[in-house]
């Protein structure tokens, strides 16, 4: 069974390579949380080197770069067709996946990740809007009684793209939970900031065109109503709505954005991973084309829409499209007349003390204000340090900042805007490294304050543990607590087991909790081996019981377990009447029914200190998650 999740750092160390991280039952996959980050730094990496490219072909024959970008291309079916030139396709059409991608990582986080809790949601909304307006009244006041006054869009919006790149490449030295709150506010500021595109640089609306994307998008809202998952059908409404607003003369790009959005996202259940596997056991039994079409739908159905999505567009938006987009419009001639006479430009310095200096003030003022007005009520996920550096992280403006220049601006004042928000993208990089570094050079306790703070966190695990029933090892005022949901039939539970024992050799302070989460339709033995994990536990034998069947896993069948009673010194004609009776079976049910209550559908399962472990569970990964959560844990008020 698949385990979903991610990266669980330590904020002072990097964690190690992956061991065991998102495993299944049948086959070695990344989790889609990991493949995420891993996908974050090569982006900007491929960016970094798009723009690079972009600047040097420019340099090389400017009049080339711009005559290539310019060649139309037309789309035509029967009597109707688009016409764009190459960096309206790009700027318009492909960035709508970009944004679609986009919007669905942010649906995630809403219905999976940290604003699940939707009073976690004001703050970054907060954040986000006094992000954007203090930059703009910035690039106001320095553009006062000039013409350029009118692109003051373009000194606004924080770029989803790079900002995720920086914080994946400052990542050992941020607590994780950052990344969720750079996230939303990226989110708000490209929702608002679309509907500036819309509103402020559309010109000549086309009203009946609007109304009919209106339309299409409640058509989309009331599909999704009735559970109808073909995905066909969203893409020709969305591309319905694309058309509908391309021709209303409103830029379409938004529609990536509200369609992301509009796309659920859910753990895998475990009935719906019970029915796959099934459908999976009738077409090995019966390898026909109907049984495969069945056993491909029933596995895909057993996924979130969101998650399939994001992982079949992601790369491409992150690999191809943006760098496109880069390679298009980053282009600019630098020679030191260019840069004296950029400097001297109100553009370029709106657009530059907007990002560099409006974004992160704005966004530390307006959260510790929201702090204070609420009480602490709402307060940002991470410490004022890490809020500090996620404001200078969020004063990178690249995508929507050049798309709104290329809508504002025209020839020179074009090139001193792209030259604003290039060089706005280098200090930002250049101050968040300087916040993250003088971070690092305070005394331990006030660097862990400072990057973890003290907001309460959210608690995936839905039953509390209680020593009372469950089954603990080590001691039980410990600052750190793991639960594992296991199978003993499962592999990767046996491949654990050793890391597990590692991890409590390590530190004397932590709690490890063991829950029984049987995987019957691929384990057969799995529920009879957890019961008899009890019927060892009703002779205070449980851990001895727990060790012998994760060393032994292919051999849990009855007369094995009766042995390994007996091996252990216990009564065995009393364990022989628990297991035929399945005295134990309840207490198991009890367990699974936890897990469900969790979320939990697959094996292993970690929580730490009520947290989900979405990451590794190799020694280095689970070491880190358990050295932050004794951090947070020390940071406790009261402590």
């Amino acid at each position: 069974m698949t385990v979903p999740g991610g990266e669980n750092r330590d904020v002072t160390e990097a964690s190690a390579e992956s061991g065991y991280a998102g495993r299944t039952e049948c086959a070695e996959v990344r989790t889609p949380w990991r493949t995420f980050l891993r996908t974050e730094t090569g982006s900007a990496a491929v960016l970094l080197a798009a723009v690079i490219a972009a600047l040097t072909w420019a340099n090389i024959s400017l009049p080339g770069y711009e005559t290539f970008w310019r060649n139309t291309l037309s789309v035509r079916i029967g009597s109707y067709g688009l016409s764009m030139d190459l960096r309206g396709w790009i700027n318009s059409g492909l960035m709508t996946i970009f944004f679609f991608v986009v919007g669905l990582e942010a649906r995630r986080e809403f219905d999976m990740g940290e604003l699940r809790e939707r009073r976690r949601v004001a703050l970054p909304l907060v954040a986000g809007i006094s992000g954007m307006a203090l930059p703009v009244v910035i690039y106001l006041a320095v553009n006062a009684g000039h013409a350029s006054v009118h692109g003051w869009g373009a000194a606004m919006s924080t770029d989803t793209a790079f900002a995720l790149g920086m914080l994946a490449l400052l990542g050992r030295r941020l607590p994780g939970g950052l990344r969720a709150f750079i996230l939303s506010v990226a989110v708000v500021d490209d929702f608002v900031a679309l509907a500036v595109i819309a509103v402020a640089y559309s010109e000549d609306v086309d009203m009946a065109a609007l109304l009919s994307a209106i339309g299409l998008l409640a058509v989309i809202v009331v599909v999704r109503a009735t559970g109808l998952r073909k995905g066909p059908v969203y893409a020709v409404l969305a591309v319905g709505v694309w058309i509908a607003l391309f021709e209303s003369g409103v830029d379409p790009v938004v529609t990536g954005l509200v369609v992301g959005l509009l796309t659920f996202a859910y753990p895998a259940s475990r009935s719906d991973l019970e029915r796959a596997s099934g459908l999976f056991r009738r077409f090995r039994e019966q390898p026909t084309p109907e049984l495969e079409r069945s056993a491909r739908i029933g596995l895909a159905s057993a996924i979130s829409p969101n998650e399939r999505l994001q992982r079949m567009y992601h790369p491409w938006s992150s690999y191809v499209i943006v760098p496109l987009f880069a390679l298009a419009n980053a282009g600019i001639r630098i020679t030191p007349h260019e840069l004296s006479q950029a400097f001297t430009s109100p553009i370029t310095l709106g657009i530059l003390f907007g990002f560099v200096v409006g974004k992160p003030v704005a966004i530390l003022t307006a959260s510790y204000l929201a702090t204070r007005l609420s009480g602490g009520k709402l307060r940002p996920p991470v410490g004022w340090g890490a809020t500090a550096a996620g404001g200078t992280i969020a004063g990178a403006g690249f995508t929507v900042s050049l798309l709104i220049a290329t809508l504002a601006f025209h020839g020179d004042q074009l090139e001193e805007a792209k030259i604003g928000t290039l060089s706005a993208l280098i200090c930002a990089f250049l101050v968040a490294w300087a916040v993250t570094a003088v971070i690092g050079l305070l005394p331990r306790q006030r660097r862990n304050r400072a990057l973890l703070g003290t907001s309460e966190q959210i608690v995936d695990l839905a039953v509390p543990v209680d020593p009372e029933r469950d089954k603990v090892r080590g001691p039980m005022d410990a600052p750190v607590t793991v639960v594992e949901y296991g199978d003993f039939e499962c592999p990767y539970c046996g491949r654990a087991e050793s890391v597990i024992r590692d991890l409590l050799a390590d530190f004397g302070d932590v709690r490890y909790v063991w829950r029984h989460l049987p995987l019957t339709d691929v384990h057969p033995q799995a529920q009879l081996a957890s019961e008899a994990a009890e019927a060892a536990a009703e002779q205070g034998a449980f851990w001895e019981m727990h060790d012998v069947l994760l060393d032994h896993q292919e051999a849990l069948r009855p007369p094995d377990l009766h042995r390994y009673a007996e091996d252990l010194g216990l009564d065995v004609e009393r364990f022989r009447k628990h297991l035929r009776r399945h005295q134990g079976a309840a207490r198991v049910g009890e367990d699974v029914d936890s897990a469900d209550l969790s979320g939990v559908s697959g094996t292993p399962t970690f929580f730490i200190n009520g947290r989900r472990h979405r990451g590794a569970y190799d020694i280095g990964h689970l070491s880190a998650a358990v050295r932050a959560a004794r951090q947070r844990a020390a940071l406790a008020p009261g402590d």
